[in-house]
């Protein structure tokens, strides 16, 4: 018998092509559609409808079934609420890399399983290793496209159970070609952005619809009062744009930069210059660790890490602390680092894990 694969169908071209490999080569194919909001299925936000009908013109022409599942209920308590949460901590999440775990590869995949795959499918970019019985997850051919980030906390047991069809492309418009020659309708549709499952739209609009804003001062290092915020939630480590500074005396024509932001006075905290000295830190800690797997990485050895997604790689070294924390440091210093993002470790293109970000600190010299 035909090993039965259900891949997440999504209505765009990513997984749409990864469908037809999966077709060509030998398995038996079946789709599953996700819904996962529905807080304001209306108006201009209304796109799971835009999206359930591109994969299913997709599941005809591939002639394969199309499941639909509504995982709204486990995506609010398990990945909404933790990003609603964050954000009132003062601390810039990644909703992506928790929708992966409890929504795609836990609640999806015992979906699939339920179905009688073998095994389940994305059109994520990224590879799958078996060594032996372990499985390692290691970077797509294509490394602009390269969603390890976004993958580093999956476990032993979901890579086991996983697919990435599209790992070894070599580049985007290679899929776009494939989409085309297969004549998909979507083959021209743009990539998805925006808030994983919820889509594009304004940020601070939608934001506000589930946090109260509380305005206060922005200020210099030197505690010079330059203009107002409109809520510390709104602004990340490094952000330039949108901070409605105007003209400040004695300053210099340079733009501003958000470095700090200090929850107990309520204040944002900016300074002029790219690389001004309070935007860099040569080393971060991390609320825990997690390794796909389940090895304890070589304390001596120096491996290469990213803080965000398409960030180059950068050479740094490993220190277990106490109560699993661990601290990362860089051999060279690292421009805006914000809490609540990742830290992704890796071994060559091996992903080893990674884990959240609790503090960034600067060496005192």
């Amino acid at each position: 018998m035909k090993t039965k694969i259900i891949i997440g169908l999504s209505g765009g071209v990513d997984s749409a092509v990864a469908a037809l490999l999966l077709l060509e080569q030998g398995y038996q194919v079946e789709a599953l559609f996700m819904k996962n909001w529905e807080e304001d299925d209306a108006g201009e936000y209304c796109a799971a409808a835009v999206d359930l009908a591109d994969a299913q013109a997709v599941a005809k022409q591939l002639d394969i079934p199309l499941h639909t599942i509504n995982f709204s209920t486990e995506y609010w308590d398990h990945v909404f609420q933790y990003f609603l949460a964050e954000y009132k901590a003062g601390r810039t999440p990644n909703p992506d890399i928790l929708c992966n775990t409890e929504i795609k590869f836990k609640a999806f995949l015992d979906k699939a399983l339920s179905l009688g795959a073998d095994k389940m499918a994305t059109g994520h970019y990224a590879e799958i290793n078996q060594q032996g019985k372990s499985f390692q997850l290691c970077q797509a051919a294509e490394q602009n496209k390269d969603q390890t980030y976004f993958l580093h906390q999956l476990n032993q047991y979901q890579l086991a159970h996983s697919l990435f069809p599209l790992g070894k492309i070599k580049n985007k418009q290679e899929v776009r070609d494939i989409a085309l020659k297969a004549g998909f309708s979507n083959a021209k549709k743009k990539d998805s952005t925006g808030i994983c499952f919820i889509g594009e739209r304004k940020f601070k609009d939608f934001l506000a619809q589930y946090l109260p804003a509380n305005p206060g001062k922005i200020v210099t290092l030197e505690g010079q009062e330059i203009a107002q915020h409109q809520g510390l939630m709104y602004y990340t480590i490094g952000q330039r744009q949108g901070l409605g500074i105007g003209g400040v005396a004695n300053a210099l024509e340079e733009p501003w930069f958000v470095v700090k932001k200090d929850l107990k006075q309520n204040q944002l905290i900016v300074t002029q210059g790219h690389h001004h000295p309070a935007l860099l830190s040569d080393y971060l800690t991390t609320l825990k660790m997690h390794w796909i797997n389940q090895v304890m990485p070589d304390l001596n050895k120096t491996y290469v890490a990213r803080c965000r997604h398409r960030q180059a790689l950068q050479k740094c070294q490993l220190k277990q602390l106490e109560n699993q924390q661990w601290q990362v440091i860089f051999e060279q210093p690292q421009r805006a680092i914000a809490a609540g993002q990742s830290v992704v470790i890796y071994d060559k293109q091996v992903c080893l894990g990674g884990g959240i970000i609790d503090h960034a600190f600067k060496t005192t010299h």
